[in-house]
């Protein structure tokens, strides 16, 4: 029995400038903290192979000092002897910025098609993958999966690892459903003979068995979702990691016998609507500091303005203004107005 411990966009350095200009509570560490809550697993020696389904960074052009800081939980990892696999993702533009930061011997980066072969547990093991692809469809992903060579290799277990959007994969409150299109993998594209595709991408933790038409995939697709909320669309969205504890087979790639969805903690997400119609400065002021003083004082939140300000009611939207009436735990910021308006 194999057992893989399944995170992705991890999205770190979101939030955390190198020099902010403004002193203000920061959602940065919080990324940080929950990719190392979510390898927790993985340093207490419970998992054989960790994968991380890309998207390490929130952006693709960063200093070499961010990069290091988001390498470090996983080679971390890698410094306890377990394998780490990462498969750069939109964010990484495909590719991990600073690459010689990645070498350890126990660190594979997907940087191209190709299959890693390992033994583990006693097991012959071969993990696919390639960075990812912006236009997979029309036979380009099925000669991407091809380019692997994996399913020449014979082994005990396969496991292909992605960063893609595949059909069926729903994000947001409206459940948008990725279905067609240049940048989404058709159902009938996923291949045979791997036990699990282990995919980023898709920030919802979600397990694709079929396509739209009902037809089951040739494998599951795991999506373990970010690690923490990156946008309020994501509000009400549980964060965290998949364990999976996979069956040997040579004749099918092996085969996953168990899955568990671990939840890690994350700051509560408001959207709070505030009626500012013909109102001045000081009971704008007044209206959100009765708002805000209601929710947790850890709270994210967005302020949505509805109806027309009175000349000079703005003074009470100001960063500096604002940041008096939450407390310096709370995130907030204002929808209407001024999108750059935060503290």
């Amino acid at each position: 029995m194999l057992r893989v411990l399944l995170l992705s966009d991890t999205h770190l350095g979101f939030d955390l400038p190198i020099r902010p200009r403004v002193e203000r509570r920061r959602r940065g560490p919080d990324f940080f903290d929950n990719t190392r809550r979510a390898l927790a697993p993985a340093r207490a020696g419970i998992v054989d192979l960790v994968v991380h389904g890309g998207d390490l960074l929130y952006r693709s052009k960063v200093p070499a000092s961010l990069v290091q800081a988001a390498l470090e939980p996983l080679l971390e990892v890698a410094e306890c002897g377990l394998p780490v696999v990462f498969v750069p993702g939109n964010h990484e533009r495909s590719s991990l910025p600073y690459p010689l930061l990645a070498a350890h011997e126990n660190l594979h980066v997907l940087e191209s098609p190709r299959s890693i072969e390992l033994n583990l547990v006693g097991h012959d093991l071969a993990i696919a993958g390639f960075p990812c692809e912006r236009e997979p469809s029309g036979g380009r992903f099925h000669s991407l999966v091809a380019a692997t060579g994996a399913q020449d290799l014979h082994c005990d277990i396969r496991l292909l690892c992605i960063h893609q959007a595949v059909e069926g994969a729903t994000v947001g409150p409206s459940n948008f459903t990725f279905r067609y299109g240049r940048d989404v993998v058709p159902g009938h594209d996923i291949p045979s003979h791997f036990a699990a595709i282990l995919s980023g991408h898709i920030h919802r933790m979600q397990v694709l068995e079929q396509d739209l038409a009902g037809r089951d995939l040739a494998a599951p697709v795991f999506y373990p979702g970010s690690v923490e909320r990156t946008s309020f669309a994501e509000r009400d969205e549980a964060k965290g990691s998949i364990l999976l504890e996979i069956m040997p087979d040579a004749s099918k790639g092996g085969r996953v016998a168990s899955w568990e969805f671990s939840e890690l903690p994350t700051r509560p997400m408001k959207i709070v609507t505030i009626p500012v119609n013909g109102a001045d400065a000081g009971i704008v002021a007044r209206r959100i500091e009765d708002e805000l003083a209601a929710l947790d004082p850890n709270a994210i939140v967005q302020l949505r303005l509805k109806g027309t300000l009175q000349p000079g009611a703005q003074e009470a939207l100001h960063a500096a203004r604002l940041r008096s009436l939450h407390p310096v735990t709370m995130n907030v910021s204002v929808r209407g107005w001024r999108s750059r308006t935060k503290s």
